[in-house]
C-alpha cells in the first residue's frame, strides 16, 4: 500500500496542471451542486420549512372567557388527538389613537398577553431587543424595516391609558398577534378573547383540522370557540411570492445538478483515458493491475476531495447569501434565517461527489487494468488514424484555412469526451436562454406603468412619532400639487373597505380621481372605466371569486349597495382590490377622502426635487419617490448570478477536453510545427476544434432554453394569481434567438483560449523531450 501512496503523490505533484483541473472543476463544480440542490430543497416549500422551524400552530382558535375558563380549555388541551398546544393567552383588540406612531401595524391591532417568546407551539423569532417581561412594555410583531432608535419608543394606547415602551421585535409566520405584553399588563388592555394554539397529528387539509378542533371542544360550552383560523389559509397567502421563485430555482437546480455531473465526469474519465502510457510504465515496474488502479483512483481522489471540501465551505456560505437575497423580507413571505442548506444537501456532496468522481474513473482504470504494459502504453499515445483523420482529409480540398480544418475534424478523434463536452456546453446554452428569457420578462414586469407617476405624496406626516396632517384640504392639496414646477398630472387615491356580495372574501376598493386613473395598472382584457358604476379587478381578485369581465356584482358598505359593472382586468397579484371612479366610491363611503396623491412629472424632472419642494409648501405631507421593483430586481439579479455560474462551470470543462486533447496529440503538434505550423495556426486550430462543439451546443440548447422558460414562465404567473399580457411572454424574436446564438461559441471560446495558447507555444524540442 505504501508503494501505491508513493505513486500516487508522485502522480499528484508531477501533473499539476492535471491535479489543479481537478481541484479547479471539483471545486465549481461542488459549489454548483450545493446551490442547485439548497435550490431545489428551499424551493420545494419554503413555508413549510418557516412554519417547521417555529412550530407553528397548525389552528389558532379563539375563546369567550365568559363561556369558558382557562383551566377548562388548558385540559381540553391534553385532550388524546392533539399533538401540541400552547396557551391560553389573553387576546386584546386594540384600536391605536390618531397621531401615534402605529409602526405599520396599521389602527386596529391585536394585543396578546405572553411570557415569553417559546414553547411547544409558535416559537417566536426575536430578533431586535429583548421580550416584554414587565408593564408598560411591549413587542411588536415586525419582520424587518427597522432601526435601533425604534426600541424605546412608545407606543401610545387608546382612552387615555399609558403609552407601551417598545421593547423588542419579534416575527411570528403564523400571524398570531401584531403584539405581545407581559400576562400583567394585557389586563389593563381589556381583553375580551383568550387565543389558544394547537398542533394536531393530521393537518393535511382542512376539514381534518375542523374534525379534530371540533374532538378537542366537544365539552366545552357550545358558544365558547368564537373563532378559528386554519395556517392552510396562512400559508396560501403568505407564500405566494415564494411560490413565484419557485418554478425558476428548480430550473436552475435541475441543470446546476446535471451541468456539475457532467464535467465531472468528463474531466476524471479524461484525466485516466491520458494517463494510459503512465499506467502501461507502471506495470511494467512490477505493479499488479490492482495496485494500478488503486493508484489511479487515489491520484484522482487527492484533488477531488479537496476540491469537494472547498466548494461545499464555500457553496454554503454563496447559498446563504443567496437565501437572503430571494427568501427573506416582505416580498417573500419567510423570516430571516428560516431558509438554509440542510444537513442533507451537504451531506449528500460531500459523499455524491468524491463517489462521482471515482465512478467516473473507474470505468477507463479497469479498461486499463485489463491491459498488457505494451498496450497500456501504444494506447496512450495519439490516436494516427480515424474518424479524426477522415474529415480532415475531405476538407483539406475545401478553401478553409488549414488550421481551421485540422480543427473541426480534433473532437472525433476522442467522440465520447467531445460528448460529454457537448452535452455541458448544451446545458450552458439552454441556462443562458432561459435566463434572458426570464430577465426580458421580468424586465417587462418591473417597468410596467412606470412612467405614470413618479412621486407618492401621502395625507400625513409623521416626526418624532407623531401624526401631523396637511395644513391644506383635499382639493386644495391636489391643486398644489399640480401646480408645483415640472408636475403634469396628479391623481388622487383613496381605499375604503367594503363587501362582495354573496362572497365572504373582503375587498378593497380604491377610487382614483385625476388625470390617469389607471396609473400603473397593466390591462389585460377589457378597458378602463369610463362611466360611473364600472370596476377594474385584478387578475387575482376575478380567479378567487369566479368572476369575469363583463359581469355585474353588487359591492356594500354598511346600508349602502352599489351594482357595478366590470369593464375590465389588470395585472394584480392582491386579491382584494379592485379600482373605481370617485364618485362610485363616494355612493359607498362619501366620506372617503384621498390617501396618497400619485404625482407624474416632465421627462428629466428630479423626482427627489420635486419631493422636497412639495414638503417645503406643506409640512403635514409625506412623499416617496418611486424606487424598482424589488422581486424584479431580485429574480433578475438571482438569474444572472446563477447564469454566470454554470456558465463557468462549462467553460472549465471546454478547458479541461483542450488540455487533455493538447496532451493527447503532443506528437501531432509536433510533427505539425516541424513541418511550419505557427503558434497562432495551432491555437486557431485548438479553439477551432471546441468552437465546432459551441455552435451545435447553441443549435440544441436554444430550442431547450426556449422550451424551459415556456414551462415555467406560465408556473410563476400562476403562483402569484396573475395574468401576463403578451408583450410581456413576446420575447424570441430574431435579433435576440441571432445573439443567443453566440452563447455556446463564447463558452467554448473562453474555455479554449488559454489552453490552446499553450499548446501554440509547446516546442518542437519539447515535443520530442516528452517522448
Amino acid at each position: 500500500m505504501r508503494a501505491v501512496w508513493r505513486a500516487a503523490r508522485a502522480a499528484v505533484r508531477r501533473r499539476r496542471l492535471q491535479t489543479l483541473v481537478i481541484a479547479l472543476v471539483t471545486l465549481t463544480s461542488t459549489v454548483a451542486m450545493v446551490v442547485a440542490l439548497g435550490l431545489l430543497d428551499a424551493a420545494s416549500a419554503p413555508f413549510d420549512k418557516a412554519f417547521g422551524k417555529q412550530r407553528g400552530p397548525h389552528v389558532v382558535a379563539a375563546f369567550d372567557p365568559d363561556e369558558v375558563s382557562d383551566t377548562q380549555l388548558a385540559e381540553a388541551a391534553r385532550r388524546p388527538g392533539v399533538e401540541a398546544a400552547a396557551g391560553p393567552y389573553p387576546q386584546a383588540t386594540v384600536e391605536l389613537p390618531d397621531g401615534s406612531m402605529s409602526f405599520g401595524l396599521g389602527n386596529e391591532i391585536t394585543v396578546v398577553g405572553r411570557a415569553d417568546p417559546d414553547g411547544p407551539v409558535d416559537r417566536l423569532d426575536l430578533w431586535a431587543g429583548r421580550w416584554a417581561t414587565r408593564p408598560g412594555e411591549v413587542v411588536l410583531n415586525r419582520q424587518s424595516d427597522w432601526t435601533p432608535d425604534d426600541l424605546g419608543k412608545r407606543l401610545p394606547m387608546p382612552s387615555g391609558g399609558p403609552a407601551l415602551t417598545v421593547v423588542g421585535f419579534a416575527f411570528d409566520l403564523s400571524r398570531t398577534a401584531d403584539a405581545w405584553v407581559a400576562p400583567e399588563q394585557i389586563d389593563a388592555l381589556r381583553p375580551t378573547a383568550t387565543q389558544m394554539l394547537f398542533r394536531f397529528p393530521d393537518a393535511s387539509s382542512d376539514g381534518r383540522l375542523r374534525a379534530q378542533l371540533a374532538t378537542v371542544t366537544e365539552g366545552l360550552p357550545a358558544d365558547a370557540l368564537t373563532a378559528s383560523r386554519s395556517y392552510l389559509t396562512l400559508k396560501h397567502q403568505v407564500s405566494s411570492s415564494a411560490r413565484a421563485y419557485t418554478p425558476y430555482l428548480m430550473a436552475f437546480g435541475i441543470l446546476g445538478i446535471a451541468v456539475a455531473v457532467l464535467i465531472i465526469g468528463n474531466v476524471v474519465s479524461g484525466a485516466v483515458i491520458s494517463g494510459f502510457r503512465h499506467i502501461g510504465v507502471l506495470k511494467a515496474l512490477g505493479f499488479t493491475p490492482g495496485q494500478v488502479v488503486a493508484v489511479y483512483l487515489m491520484m484522482i481522489s487527492v484533488p477531488a476531495v479537496a476540491g469537494c471540501v472547498l466548494g461545499t465551505v464555500l457553496g454554503n456560505t454563496l447559498a446563504s447569501f443567496f437565501f437572503e437575497f430571494v427568501f427573506t423580507g416582505p416580498d417573500a413571505g419567510v423570516f430571516h434565517g428560516s431558509v438554509s442548506v440542510s444537513a442533507w444537501v451537504n451531506a449528500v456532496t460531500l459523499l455524491g461527489m468524491p463517489a462521482v468522481c471515482l465512478l467516473a474513473a473507474l470505468a477507463p482504470a479497469l479498461r486499463a487494468h485489463r491491459m498488457s504494459a505494451a498496450q497500456a502504453i501504444s494506447a496512450g499515445s495519439a490516436p494516427r488514424a480515424g474518424r479524426a483523420l477522415g474529415i480532415q482529409r475531405r476538407l483539406a480540398g475545401s478553401r478553409l484555412p488549414r488550421s481551421v480544418s485540422l480543427g473541426v475534424g480534433l473532437p472525433f478523434a476522442r467522440p465520447g469526451r467531445s460528448a460529454l463536452t457537448l452535452a455541458a456546453v448544451v446545458l450552458g446554452v439552454t441556462t443562458v436562454t432561459f435566463a434572458t428569457g426570464l430577465a426580458t420578462t421580468m424586465d417587462r414586469f418591473g417597468n410596467a406603468g412606470r412612467d405614470a407617476y413618479q412621486v407618492t405624496v401621502y395625507a400625513s406626516n409623521v416626526k418624532n412619532g407623531k401624526e401631523i396632517l396637511p395644513k391644506y384640504g383635499d382639493r386644495e392639496l391636489q391643486s398644489l400639487l399640480a401646480g408645483l414646477p415640472d408636475a403634469t398630472g396628479v391623481t388622487a387615491r383613496a381605499s375604503v373597505d367594503v363587501r362582495l356580495a354573496g362572497s365572504a372574501h373582503p375587498v378593497i376598493l380604491e377610487g382614483r380621481r385625476g388625470d390617469r386613473l389607471q396609473l400603473d395598472g397593466v390591462l389585460t382584457e377589457g378597458r378602463w372605466m369610463h362611466a360611473d358604476g364600472e370596476i377594474v379587478a385584478g387578475s387575482a381578485f376575478l380567479r378567487q371569486n369566479g368572476v369575469r369581465v363583463g359581469d355585474r356584482v353588487a359591492l356594500e358598505k354598511g346600508d349602502r349597495s352599489e351594482r357595478v359593472l366590470v369593464v375590465g382586468e389588470f395585472m394584480e397579484s392582491n386579491a382584494r382590490v379592485v379600482v373605481t371612479d370617485w364618485p362610485t366610491l363616494a355612493a359607498l363611503a362619501p366620506d372617503a377622502k384621498p390617501i396618497a396623491y400619485h404625482v407624474e412629472l416632465r421627462d428629466g424632472t428630479d423626482p427627489t426635487a420635486y419631493a422636497r419642494a412639495a414638503r417645503a409648501a406643506d409640512p403635514g405631507i409625506g412623499t416617496d419617490v418611486r424606487g424598482s421593483n424589488s422581486i424584479t430586481q431580485t429574480i433578475v439579479g438571482s438569474a444572472t448570478a446563477l447564469t454566470l455560474m454554470l456558465a463557468l462551470v462549462a467553460s472549465l470543462g471546454v478547458f479541461n477536453t483542450v488540455v487533455l486533447n493538447t496532451r493527447d496529440r503532443r506528437r501531432d503538434l509536433g510533427m505539425l510545427k516541424s513541418i511550419g505550423m505557427t503558434p497562432r495556426q495551432v491555437t486557431v486550430m485548438t479553439v477551432t476544434s471546441m468552437a465546432v462543439l459551441g455552435a451545435i451546443g447553441s443549435l440544441l440548447g436554444i430550442p431547450l432554453g426556449v422550451a424551459g422558460y415556456e414551462l415555467v414562465i406560465p408556473r410563476m404567473a400562476d403562483a402569484v394569481d396573475i395574468t401576463l399580457p403578451a408583450y410581456m411572454t413576446d420575447v424570441w424574436r430574431a435579433p435576440a434567438l441571432a445573439a443567443l446564438g453566440l452563447a455556446g461559441l463564447v463558452i467554448a471560446v473562453l474555455g479554449a483560449f488559454v489552453p490552446a495558447r499553450r499548446a501554440g507555444r509547446l516546442t518542437i524540442a519539447e515535443v520530442l523531450r516528452s517522448e
